[in-house]
This record gives C-alpha cells, sequence and structure tokens, in this order.
C-alpha cells in the first residue's frame, strides 16, 4: 500500500497534473485580484458619497454616472462624440505609426539615414506635439486634418524611436547570415529588420496608443466641437460633473481596451515571449 502511495506521489503524470494544477490556481487568483481592485475602488466611492464623506457635488455616486451615462447612450449624444473621437484616433495613430515604422526601419538599417535624421527628431521630439497645435491649424485648418495630424506627430516618435532601437540590437549573427546568402535589400528589410525588431517596436506603439488618447483629450478641448475631450471640457465649464466622468471613464475604458488589444496581437506576434 505504502510502495503504491509512493509511485502515485513520484508519478511524473501526476506531478505535471498537480503542477499544471496549481498553475491554473495562480493564474484565477491573478485575475481575480485584477478584477477585485476597480470593482472595490467603485463600491468605496459609493459608499463615501452616498454617505457624505465626500462631496457628492463634486464625486457624484457611480450609480447616478451609470444613470447619466445611460441617458446620454439613448440620446444618441454619446455615441456622437464616441464616434468622432475614435475616427481621429484611429486615423492619427495610423498616420503617425506607418511611416515611423518605415523610417525606424530604415534609420535601424542604413547608418547615413540614421546619422542625418537622427538630429532632426532628437530636437523635434521633446516639443510637446499640443505646443505646435497653434502651427498645425494654421496649415491644416481647424478642421479634421489638424486633431489628425496632432495625434500622429505625439505617435510617431515614441514608434519611430523605439524601431530604430529594434533594429539597432539585433543579434549580428543573423546580419552576417544574411549577407552570406546574397539578401537583398528587400529581404533585409522583411525577413531581418521588420520581425527582429518587432518585440521593442510593439513597445513603442503600445506607447504611442496610450500618447494618442492623452493627444486626443487635450486636442478636443483646445479646439473642437464635439469628442470625447470636448464632452469633458464642456461639462466642466458648465458644472455638469456627471457628463465629465462619463467622459473620463470613456477615455480610461478605450485606453485599458487598446491595451489588450495590443497585448493580444503582442502575443500572436511574439508567441515566444
Amino acid at each position: 500500500m505504502k510502495d503504491d502511495q509512493r509511485e502515485s506521489v513520484t508519478d511524473p503524470l501526476q506531478m505535471e497534473k498537480q503542477e499544471w494544477k496549481k498553475r491554473q490556481m495562480q493564474h484565477r487568483l491573478k485575475q481575480i485580484l485584477t478584477i477585485s481592485s476597480p470593482i472595490f475602488i467603485v463600491l468605496l466611492w459609493e459608499f463615501l458619497s452616498r454617505t457624505g464623506l465626500i462631496d457628492a457635488r463634486f464625486f457624484p455616486p457611480p450609480t447616478e454616472i451609470v444613470g447619466t451615462f445611460w441617458a446620454m447612450g439613448m440620446s444618441g449624444e454619446l455615441f456622437h462624440h464616441v464616434g468622432i473621437s475614435l475616427f481621429r484616433i484611429f486615423a492619427g495613430f495610423l498616420l503617425g505609426v506607418i511611416p515611423a515604422i518605415v523610417i525606424g526601419l530604415l534609420m535601424g538599417l542604413y547608418g547615413p539615414i540614421r546619422h542625418f535624421l537622427s538630429p532632426l527628431i532628437m530636437a523635434l521630439m521633446p516639443i510637446p506635439t499640443l505646443a505646435l497645435l497653434p502651427i498645425i491649424i494654421i496649415l491644416f485648418g481647424v478642421g479634421e486634418v489638424s486633431k489628425v495630424v496632432t495625434i500622429a506627430g505625439s505617435v510617431f516618435f515614441p514608434v519611430v524611436i523605439n524601431t530604430v532601437a529594434g533594429v539597432v540590437n539585433i543579434d549580428r549573427i543573423y546580419l552576417d547570415v544574411a549577407k552570406n546568402y546574397g539578401a537583398d535589400s528587400k529581404q533585409f528589410f522583411f525577413k531581418i529588420a521588420l520581425p527582429g525588431s518587432l518585440p521593442v517596436m510593439l513597445e513603442g506603439i503600445q506607447m504611442g496608443q496610450a500618447i494618442a488618447l492623452l493627444t486626443i483629450v487635450a486636442a478636443e478641448m483646445m479646439g473642437a466641437n464635439s469628442g470625447i475631450g470636448y464632452l469633458i471640457w464642456t461639462s466642466y465649464k458648465a458644472f455638469l460633473l456627471k457628463e465629465m466622468f462619463v467622459g473620463l471613464v470613456l477615455i480610461s475604458f478605450f485606453g485599458y481596451l487598446f491595451s489588450i488589444i495590443l497585448r493580444g496581437l503582442q502575443a500572436k506576434l511574439l508567441p515566444w515571449r
């Protein structure tokens, strides 16, 4: 009997099952902790606001904010602002990311291009894109183009810098092997530089999407008559704080959603990480 118990304990299959169950338990615990923190904050906020421990005029209860969210959604006002902001974010994001990836790959592969463009990028990067908004408005007007260009400019720099870093840090042995096998420029670009720089490049894209959300809110506050940023700013000026919190929650939600999507894309493109 004791021998059977000893064999079951030392059986590799049983040990693997126990290890798998342990990993599953740890994964579920992490999921519970991830979900519990925002729920705890919302419940605490509701309690403090309902009991008067915090001023409900400035921090209305989350249940009332949900009611305002529902009313604005039913009226169509909310979807109007969300649709316009999402269009600006996606258009500006693509307009900034695509050139940044191409230029970053070229700078990483070719030293002369890197030395020529690096001073320009290093000089322009510290300037906040919103500080250039007056110039952008002069060049592109006050319409949608200026807002898209503003977002593109803010997204461009983190993506291009991370892409260059990703290419430069590719193991030299891959470049030598490609040269020895007579790889041409196109093959270097798509078979070596692009996949080799993906891990660092995706981190830059992840950073870029967060910056895009920050930029769109500020841009819509300064020069727009629609969008989530416009909703937040006009609600604040009119002291409609429930509507203002609806806008803030939406920005937070989209930031979290975009982060999850990009992390999922990263897991698909880089399954070994």
